[in-house]
């Protein structure tokens, strides 16, 4: 059976890592890199090897069931009839725990949200969008930390960056990416007109310095005075910092923390965080362009969700599903999207398996 030479290649690679970590102590980094596999592979391991304990008891009591004795008979007739559907049970768990995993799944998250089109009303929508995950994040328990902010003065956001740290926060949150439309009637409006705006979304996996490296020599840094029009200066207050990453020309900006060194911390992160997705998405194109289309590709181009506060519905265009409940959703209720959209992920991922 192709599942168990495969499970057993991986069993080997477990005991593998063992030695391999006694033989690299004195390398942290590399240590560190085979303790991740090892925690990766560690819970399909445990399912794999009860999984052949029970085969062992299951062929032990059939070898049994043409047995002389009849109690003997009867018992291993229980036996087999117990062990069956548990066997059962558990192929079906380990054929799914087979399948591509994303590394990226248990990740922190950094989420940017950016006003599109709309003027001060989508930054309003982007500030509801929020306050929206972070109740979310609030119902499973994450902590959220503002990274960075842009707001527009009406208590809006032009641009916000948060941080979301908890198990499986990538896992949940990477559905959310692209565009979200809001239709409903600005505050603004004294006719009553229905306005449509948007803002986008981009959920990006957060990659530490093992995963990532970024030579020092890639990365021009501008400091400037918090909250200016920006531009270097050697001042005691220039504490918001500019990163540029000369390769791609990719510009990240904090200003929020006290110090130079805190915003540079923070600015590094989201730089690492978005270097880590481009390099993801690349990895992935290379290796199966067409399963990114499956659920939605969650390009920034993409509209997936929208919120329409007249009707009070939210619809996800992804899968067809609408809530006729708006508040409760943005209140931070998603499970229903993000079930959903997990559960048609896994299917098409069976799906690619079995062809």
């Amino acid at each position: 059976m192709k599942m168990i030479e495969k499970l057993a290649g991986i069993e080997s690679r477990f005991e593998a890592i063992d030695r391999e970590i006694v033989d690299a102590a004195e390398d942290y980094v590399r240590v560190a890199e085979l303790a991740r596999e090892r925690s990766d592979l560690e819970p399909i391991i445990t399912v794999y090897r009860e999984y052949l304990g029970l085969k062992e008891g299951y062929e032990q009591a059939s070898a049994l069931l043409d047995s002389d004795d009849k109690d003997m008979q009867e018992l291993a007739t229980a036996e087999v009839a117990e062990l069956e559907p548990k066997i059962q049970t558990l192929e079906k768990k380990l054929k799914s725990m087979l399948l591509p995993h994303d590394p990226r799944d248990d990740k922190n998250v950094i989420v940017e949200i950016r006003a599109g089109t709309g003027g001060d009303e989508a930054g309003l929508f982007a500030a509801d969008l929020f306050r929206m995950y972070h109740r979310y994040a609030d119902r499973m328990k994450w902590k959220v930390e503002i990274l960075s902010q842009s707001e527009t003065g009406v208590r809006g956001f032009k641009e916000i960056a948060f941080e979301v740290k908890g198990k499986g926060a990538f896992s949940r949150l990477k559905y959310e990416s692209g565009v979200h439309r809001v239709q409903r009637v600005p505050v603004t409006e004294s006719q009553g007109r229905i306005h449509t705006s948007t803002a986008t979304v981009a959920v990006l996996a957060e990659a530490d310095e093992i995963e990532l490296k970024i030579p020092e020599r890639d990365v021009k840094m501008d400091v400037f005075r918090a909250g200016g029009a920006g531009g270097q200066s050697v001042q005691k207050n220039a504490t918001a910092v500019r990163l540029t990453h000369l390769p791609t020309g990719m510009v990240v900006q904090c200003q929020d923390e006290r110090s130079q060194l805190q915003n540079r911390v923070r600015a590094m992160s989201i730089l690492r965080a978005r270097l880590y997705e481009i390099a993801i998405r690349e990895q992935r194109d290379e290796v199966d362009a067409a399963r990114r289309a499956q659920v939605g590709t969650g390009e920034r181009s993409e509209k997936i969700r929208t919120y329409n506060y007249p009707q009070a519905r939210v619809t996800d265009h992804r899968i067809g599903i609408s809530s006729h409940n708006l508040p409760s959703v943005l209140d931070g209720e998603l499970d229903m999207f993000i079930d959903e959209l997990a559960t048609q992920e896994e299917a098409h991922r069976l799906q690619a398996v079995n062809e």
